[in-house]
């Protein structure tokens, strides 16, 4: 990939229509944008954003997302488990990723801010450090997770299993309890 674009901001562009050039894109803003079902390949992203951005079904193989930051953007589908792993880095808030997956990822230190994470696979990543700040978690797996010092305290929805999981110094609220006995089957009472 020889071209290098930086510092430019893309604006109510449709890339299913003509495809975002193969790249490296350095601190360059992506708004308004649609890259639903592109193929993002192989393009290098590094200190990027976008915003108001959809990205579902975008196809991530061997993409770098290097300290890039998703603001308010419709993510469903997407496999950050293809993304090439080195250097990654990014934040969301208030995004809607349902159906995406993290499987094995090194991912510590992220931020999910007011997002929604429905179906999501973390399975087997490594999310220590991280937060998610009111983030809907339904039916998100956790699976062999690290999850240490995490903080699930604003977090709803989410079913983890302490013996399936590292959450050591995991923070979670009280009224959160609920979400890490879910396989007992039991009530909880106020």
């Amino acid at each position: 990939m020889s071209e290098y674009i930086a510092d430019q901001t893309f604006e109510k562009t449709n890339f299913t229509l003509r495809p975002l050039p193969k790249a490296e894109y350095e601190n360059c803003k992506f708004i308004n944008c649609d890259f639903s079902g592109s193929d993002l390949s192989g393009v290098k992203f590094l200190d990027c954003a976008f915003i108001s951005c959809n990205l579902s079904l975008a196809g991530l193989t061997k993409t770098s997302l290097i300290d890039v930051n998703f603001q308010d953007c419709k993510m469903l589908g997407l496999k950050f488990d293809s993304c090439n792993d080195f250097g990654l880095a990014f934040s969301f808030n208030n995004c809607k990723l349902d159906h995406s997956s993290f499987y094995k990822l090194k991912l510590k230190k992220t931020d999910f801010r007011t997002s929604q994470l429905h179906e999501v696979d973390f399975s087997e990543s490594d999310l220590a450090n991280s937060t998610f700040d009111n983030c809907d978690l339904l039916n998100t797996t956790f699976d062999r997770t690290i999850l240490e010092k995490a903080d699930f305290r604003t977090a709803y929805n989410y079913s983890i299993d302490p013996d399936n999981n590292r959450i050591k110094k995991a923070r979670f609220l009280k009224s959160g309890i609920a979400g890490l006995l879910h396989k007992y089957d039991i009530q909880i009472s106020e």
